[in-house]
């Protein structure tokens, strides 16, 4: 993705990197890649979020899913359903499912040698203190349409418009629910990729960083 630009120093002291944004506005890969670039260990928060979405679907009750959770609940596939992500939603609203969750996402973030968190509340509450503060966006009908393409890309039998009523009713939870709503923090650098190939949206993010660290 970055093609051959050199690999940036490998940090050793605790540095985060709190990038926030809503679904299929990029930040996944953009945090992939600014982990790549610099060395830095990455956490998809979100993933915690659809583990918990996941065990609610089985019959767990989602408190005592987020209290039990298994760190390697996250690398099961089935976590990138739609189902999931719509369960993961709901249970996000639940503030001691949060609270849960809190402590383990807190720690990842300040392990010695850097670390890059994506999700929908990490600049504004769990890592408040991050050095950079990224809040990745771009417009509902150009993330419905990033979305469309990965869902067909694995199969799946929709289309643009249910696509974009759902990513629109995600926004709307996400930004409305009482319990860290989604939005950018104060400090944080706004990256628009409604109209950025994918390697300018990370150059973007990548100079950021690298400002922050001068």
């Amino acid at each position: 993705m970055c093609g051959a630009a050199r690999a940036e120093p490998v940090a050793t002291a605790p540095f985060t990197v709190a990038i926030d944004g809503p679904a299929a506005a990029g930040k996944g890969t953009i945090s992939r890649a600014v982990a790549g670039r610099f060395g830095f260990a990455h956490l998809d928060t979100g993933l915690l979020y659809r583990a918990v979405g996941a065990q609610v679907l089985s019959g767990v009750a989602a408190v005592e899913a987020a209290r039990s959770l298994d760190p390697a609940a996250l690398e099961d596939p089935a976590l990138r359903t739609a189902e999931v992500a719509q369960a993961a939603s709901k249970v996000a609203v639940i503030a001691d499912v949060r609270a849960a969750l809190l402590d383990f996402q807190r720690a990842f973030a300040r392990r010695a040698g850097g670390a890059v968190l994506d999700g929908r509340d990490i600049g504004t509450v769990i890592c408040p203190q991050a050095e950079v503060k990224l809040f990745v966006t771009a417009s509902a009908e150009v993330r419905a349409g990033r979305r469309l393409a990965e869902l067909q890309g694995r199969g799946t039998d929709t289309d643009f418009e249910t696509v974009l009523a759902d990513v629109r009713a995600r926004d709307a939870r996400d930004s409305d629910r009482a319990e860290a709503p989604l939005r950018p923090a104060e400090t944080a650098f706004v990256l628009d990729t409604s109209e950025m190939s994918v390697e300018a949206a990370v150059e973007a993010a990548v100079a950021q960083v690298a400002a922050a660290r001068a």
